[in-house]
């Protein structure tokens, strides 16, 4: 889904570059946006149970000082790191497109 938003992204900065702006462009936008933002949801929802589990397998380590919960615990947070990274880049690529989608619709006008 990134190469997707960063390929996206591409082709409407080539299209607002070259003047190629239609209605089609800016409703084909905001499908894509529509589609982000479900992509966004679904990775923040898993995003916030990796790290809730990642901190409940941390203290569970500690607390009953259990090497099994303390492998479990590393093993999430291997998982834990990348999907921040992922969100990270998702939701940035995202507040870019919602930017190129208002100069698309901006420039259409004028």
């Amino acid at each position: 889904m990134k190469m997707k938003l960063e390929e996206y992204r591409k082709e409407l900065k080539e299209r607002i570059d070259n003047n190629q702006i239609d209605k089609d462009v800016i409703e084909d936008t905001y499908t894509w946006i529509l589609f982000f933002q479900h992509e966004r949801l679904i990775h923040l929802i898993v995003t916030f149970f990796t790290g809730m589990g990642t901190i409940l397998f941390l203290l569970g380590s500690l607390y009953f000082e259990s090497i099994p919960l303390l492998l479990l615990f590393l093993i999430t947070l291997a998982l834990f790191i990348p999907y921040i990274f992922h969100y990270y880049k998702l939701e940035n690529g995202t507040q870019e497109l919602y930017n190129l989608y208002f100069e698309l619709k901006k420039k259409w006008k004028s």
